[in-house]
């Protein structure tokens, strides 16, 4: 049977409602302090969140779930995803929670959770704790939320690491940061200002509700502007939590994680840190970036979506590189997760070295038009055992005959059925993307 509560990020919701309801969440501590027990007597176990309005009650839920089983709770108040993976890999910590829902609205939150490692849990520890989880719930649960003070500390244990990962300076070099009103709004600035550049803010003001709203990685329309208004090198959005990062170069251009991964690649490669000469990436990376690095003699592995797929493929391997088109970059010499701050230190030190700017450093990576088309269905079942699907999806593949590629497969997160046509004529895509689209829509739609 499949997961119920854990999809491709964690546990995630509309905050108070189910799964993130009072019992669940706290059924979620209890589930995971009596895992966490299995290896050691009272676990320390690291919780941090970003700046949603419901964070801190989710927090003390938790928590108070987790001392319910003898468990030790450290609190790191507002930080990255990163941050929390970071800090429970080099810490005393056998797990770390991160409350956070990425990109989503305000009114949306989640549960990430890391082992001592700073690896997402498996995808068969996460069921069993699931399975506790909805066992605890069946039988009635008392939530007993704990009071919890945030840790200072921690997020700048955090920061020093990021510096220490660079020797490269920033004097004279103007960075727009677009924190999304989220968990980098002080560690971005700082890390800048720290290593000499001079940084124009946006978004950085959070207000517990205007986390992701028209701005961050999801909106660089306002970045592309104060770039080019305040004439910087540089542009960087993260998202609410700061795993994933898109840019933008001192002309306007959108530079998102295809091209940093190619541009990357190149600069690791020339420096032989790129370890099986392979990039990891997953099913939605542009077909320009898997010819790009084939040019270079370079190879290109594809997982599902997720990031925590990503890593997994990496280390089976022993891969470098990878990460996502939407931002995420895995530097696994570095961090065991998708790292914005990371990914905006390595891409622009790249750049700095090189003497050259995104521009130059992208030029030649042709993006194939690519379409994604989302469809909301009635459940989540057998969408490629419909006939009329399947034959749609036929038919559209036929007509690329090789030359295109067609995704279609379910959100990890919503009620959702994603189609993604890419290939070389845009309005070949759209048709087809349109095509298909309709198709689930009568089969299965809402």
């Amino acid at each position: 049977m499949g997961k119920q509560l854990f999809g491709t990020d964690g546990i995630r919701g509309e905050a108070g409602e189910y799964p993130l309801d009072p019992a669940t969440i706290y059924a979620f501590g209890v589930a995971l302090g009596d895992d966490a027990a299995k290896t050691q007597q009272h676990p320390e176990i690291l919780i941090g969140a970003d700046t949603r309005e419901s964070g801190p009650w989710i927090a003390k839920l938790v928590a108070g779930g987790l001392e319910s089983r003898g468990a030790r709770v450290h609190y790191a108040g507002v930080i990255t995803t990163p941050g929390v993976a970071y800090l429970t890999r080099t810490g005393p910590y056998a797990a770390g929670v991160m409350i956070s829902a990425s990109h989503n609205p305000y009114r949306d939150n989640g549960i990430k959770v890391f082992g001592h490692s700073g690896f997402k849990l498996p995808d068969s520890e996460e069921h069993e704790i699931e399975e506790e989880i909805l066992r605890l719930r069946d039988t009635g649960v008392e939530p007993r939320p704990a009071e919890l003070a945030a840790d200072e500390s921690l997020d700048g244990r955090y920061l020093e690491f990021l510096l220490s990962t660079t020797s490269t300076r920033f004097d004279g070099v103007r960075i727009a940061l677009d924190c999304g009103n989220g968990a980098a709004y002080r560690l971005g600035p700082e890390l800048f200002a720290r290593l000499g550049a001079t940084t124009i803010l946006l978004n950085a003001d959070p207000d517990g509700r205007n986390i992701n709203l028209n701005c961050g990685a999801l909106h660089v329309e306002g970045l592309r502007d104060a770039v080019l208004a305040n004439a910087a090198d540089f542009g960087v959005a993260f998202d609410g939590d700061a795993d994933r990062a898109i840019f933008v170069s001192s002309a306007g251009k959108i530079v998102d994680g295809d091209a940093v991964l190619l541009t990357v690649a190149r600069a690791m490669k020339a420096g032989n840190r790129l370890r099986s000469n392979t990039v990891v990436s997953t099913v939605m990376s542009n077909l320009g970036l898997e010819r790009a690095l084939v040019a270079d003699s370079i190879t290109m592995v594809r997982t599902p979506v997720g990031d925590k797929y990503v890593l997994e493929e990496m280390v089976r391997l022993d891969a470098t590189l990878g990460g996502e088109q939407s931002g995420h970059v895995i530097f696994r010499e570095y961090a065991t997760t998708g790292d914005g701050l990371l990914t905006a230190l390595r891409l622009f030190e790249i750049a700095r070295l090189a003497g050259v700017g995104l521009d130059e450093l992208t030029a030649d990576l042709r993006i194939y038009p690519q379409r994604l088309v989302n469809v909301r269905v009635r459940d989540k079942k057998g969408l490629l055992e419909m006939p009329a699907i399947a034959q749609e999806i036929r038919r559209v593949e036929d007509a690329f005959g090789g030359t295109g590629r067609v995704l279609v497969r379910f959100s990890g997160t919503e009620p959702l059925a994603r189609v993604m046509v890419e290939g070389p004529d845009l309005a070949q895509v759209e048709s087809f993307s349109a095509s298909i689209a309709e198709a689930i829509r009568r089969e299965m739609g809402e």
